[in-house]
């Protein structure tokens, strides 16, 4: 019981607005930050998805959402990226930064 009244106390108001509509959500200080974060990103895919599709409305916002849904997934198995090759991109720049570290160890 002490959980909730606590969690609640820890909660603030915050005003948003998406596709022109104000919104009264609550979220921790901790997660304002955050939360301003991702209603900035989903303002901007709204306006991309609108000049691609010029829908507007629900159809806008469940067109995105899908966009953005299907974007998670890829990242969430794999696809969204070759890991092994941002690995091995990543090995290579390892080797230089330390080649180059190691000439400079001999300057002094």
């Amino acid at each position: 019981m002490k959980e909730k009244a606590a969690a609640k106390e820890d909660a603030e108001a915050l005003d948003i607005n998406l596709l022109g509509k104000d919104y009264h959500v609550s979220c921790t200080a901790r997660e304002k930050e955050s939360l301003l974060e991702a209603v900035a990103y989903l303002g901007e895919r709204f306006g991309e998805m609108a000049k691609k599709t010029h829908a507007g409305g629900e159809t806008l916002a469940v067109m995105t959402a899908l966009n953005i849904a299907h974007d998670f997934l890829q990242l969430l198995h794999g696809r969204g990226f070759d890991l092994p090759t941002l690995k091995r991109r990543i090995g290579h720049m390892q080797a230089r930064i330390e080649s180059v570290l190691a000439q400079q160890e001999k300057l002094f």
